[in-house]
């Protein structure tokens, strides 16, 4: 039958040949019989068809109806879910299951698992905590989205040389002091940073301080030139001021200056203010020198932000006032005392605005520097003015200005800078207001010992320094910051606490301190700093690695102290112990400074201590 079939389709799929009778008369009668095998050849045809659909509407059916139950087998999975991954857009998709994670048969995390690649997917929201590191989704110029993994967001600052003390104080050029949350307002009184740290009405905070000025002198070394615009000195540089009728202005010649200056009386009230009109950006930093005769005189500058068009008064008036805010107008106490005294005034206008509109609780907004115009500046009531600049910065006013409170605000029995609130530390006895910090007198001694070097030699700045020596040598407990360890090793106490804390980065803080003084000053202090300075180096080394954990730092010995846990460093203050090492590395060449400053460095990058 098939080689009929054969023949038949082979015959229709020839071309035509004539056909002879002899030939004609066979087909004939085979003829006879083709309805039958076509009729048997539909059929079969048919049934196929018939049963194909019907397998396909069952299986449709199937599925639809029960897919949330229906699957097929991991065999017959496996390969059409690598053809699925193969053919997703650019990557690799897979099907997860949920799945709980037992942490430590402790508690349970919600999980995925991939059965296919036997893998378990924990939450970053759980890694994060569990294991104390950082990470965020990025995405790249081409789109791509990437996730970055931090042990540690911290950063370490390698040396650029040798340290010195007449140069950039370790890495202070990086902070930005008066722009933090715990600042209330830089005094427009005494020009240093008012702190809230540790009590909300602010207080001065001779650490605080100390940094505010470094960063400032460090920043002074390290930045461009400032752009300066000198808008009135009485001589050369003259501006039109604008002067209602019932006001007055005019130049005068000072004869101690030996130059001109301005002097202004005006009517009460806002209407006699004698102004001038501007239109200043990016210069924000004020410069004048003034003289206020009486209560009701002030300085005025009316500054604008040019986002929200919101307009805003500052007030520098002669009163014992931090800072206080009424609607638009902002005010700042320049003291009491400020009257008929001449005083130079460095303000940053920016903070200063800032500080007042976050101080006003209607209006917690952050103000961008390249938002704020300056509008004009004015003068009301009775004085003398001269030297009014508008720049982009004055670092070594502020530098200069922190260092005027520290020969002004020492004590002149202990030779201390005396914090004036309480301070509590877990476990130990709070200390109460009037303590002294070793990291607050080294710092204050690395501003003092600059100013010193700075100004040429000035001896008051020097005589503060070398005071400021006396609380390395009385202990905690009888007013000073000395401890001892094992009855051994003296340690200068960031926090005099009792029984000792042995605070790590405030110690090796209060031993730059002594350094800058033993490098800049002459003869007899020098040597004394320079003692001090070697015998706390010597403690250091005999102590240093009680405060390696094997995966970071602790922040003090409280462990040994009290016999708890360990207070363990937080990165930031890790990276603060790797940078001060680095630091000292390239001051004294004892390996083991070197050596634990690079085995700490690497713990901010995940790795540990061998195990047994």
């Amino acid at each position: 039958m098939s080689k009929y079939l054969s023949s038949q389709r082979d015959a229709l799929s020839a071309p035509a040949l004539p056909v002879s009778r002899e030939i004609r008369e066979p087909l004939k009668s085979q003829g006879q019989r083709e309805p039958l095998v076509f009729f048997i050849m539909r059929l079969n045809l048919k049934a196929v068809l018939l049963v194909l659909t019907v397998a396909v509407v069952v299986i449709t059916l199937g599925v639809y109806m029960r897919c949330a139950a229906f699957s097929f087998s991991p065999d017959l999975v496996r390969p059409l879910d690598r053809s699925a991954r193969q053919s997703s857009s650019g990557g690799e998709t897979t099907a997860l299951h949920d799945i709980e994670c037992s942490i430590n048969q402790e508690y349970t995390v919600h999980c995925k698992r991939d059965e296919n690649a036997n893998e378990v997917y924990v939450p970053f929201s759980f890694l994060r905590n569990y294991f104390d590191v950082s990470g965020a989704v990025s995405t790249n110029s081409n789109e791509v989205a990437k996730f970055n993994w931090v042990h540690s967001t911290a950063k370490v600052n390698l040396p650029r040389g040798k340290y010195d003390a007449r140069g950039v104080f370790m890495y202070f050029e990086n902070y930005n002091v008066e722009v933090r949350d715990r600042v209330k307002c830089i005094s427009a009184a005494e020009g240093v940073p008012v702190s809230t740290q540790w009590e909300k009405r602010g207080y001065f905070y001779p650490t605080q301080i100390a940094q505010f000025a470094l960063s400032h002198y460090s920043k002074n070394l390290t930045e461009p030139a400032p752009r300066v615009r000198v808008l009135e000195d009485g001589d050369g540089n003259q501006m039109e001021w604008s002067t209602p009728k019932t006001s007055n202005m005019s130049r005068i010649w000072h004869h101690k200056f030996n130059t001109s200056v301005v002097q202004f009386e005006t009517a009460p009230g806002y209407e006699g203010v004698i102004s001038i009109a501007l239109n200043q950006t990016l210069d924000l930093l004020l410069s004048v020198d003034l003289l206020l005769v009486t209560n009701s005189s002030s300085l005025m500058i009316t500054v604008q932000n040019r986002d929200t068009r919101h307009t805003y008064s500052l007030h520098y008036i002669p009163a014992d006032l931090l800072l206080s805010v009424q609607d638009t107008n902002i005010y700042y106490g320049l003291g009491g005392s400020a009257l008929n005294k001449w005083r130079h005034i460095t303000r940053d206008l920016h903070i200063d605005l800032q500080k007042g509109v976050m101080g006003d609780k209607r209006s917690p907004l952050k103000i961008r520097r390249s938002d704020l115009e300056v509008i004009s500046i004015g003068f009301l009531g009775l004085g003398f003015f001269d030297n009014i600049t508008l720049s982009t910065s004055d670092h070594l006013a502020h530098f200069y200005d922190a260092a005027e409170w520290f020969v002004h605000n020492q004590d002149p029995k202990t030779g201390g800078w005396t914090n004036p609130v309480r301070r509590s530390l877990n476990g130990f006895a709070e200390l109460r207001p009037g303590w002294i910090s070793a990291m607050g007198q080294g710092h204050a001694i690395s501003v003092l010992a600059r100013a010193y070097w700075h100004s040429g030699g000035d001896e008051r700045y020097l005589r503060a320094a070398a005071a400021g020596l006396q609380p390395y040598r009385v202990f905690s407990r009888d007013g000073g910051v000395l401890a001892q360890f094992m009855d051994k090793f003296y340690w200068y106490e960031e926090y005099p606490t009792t029984p000792p804390s042995y605070v790590l980065n405030g110690f090796i803080y209060s031993l730059l301190g002594l350094y800058d003084l033993n490098s800049t000053a002459p003869g007899k202090i020098a040597r004394e700093a320079g003692k001090l300075f070697a015998q706390g180096m010597h403690s250091l080394k005999k102590m240093l690695l009680l405060f390696d954990t094997g995966s970071g730092t602790s922040y003090d010995l409280r462990h040994l102290s009290l016999g708890v846990a360990p207070n363990l460093a937080r990165w930031d203050y890790h990276a603060t112990h790797v940078n001060q090492l680095l630091l000292l590395a390239t001051i004294d060449s004892d390996p083991l400074i070197a050596q634990t400053a690079e085995r700490w460095k690497g713990y901010m990058f995940g790795r540990r201590a061998k195990h047994n």
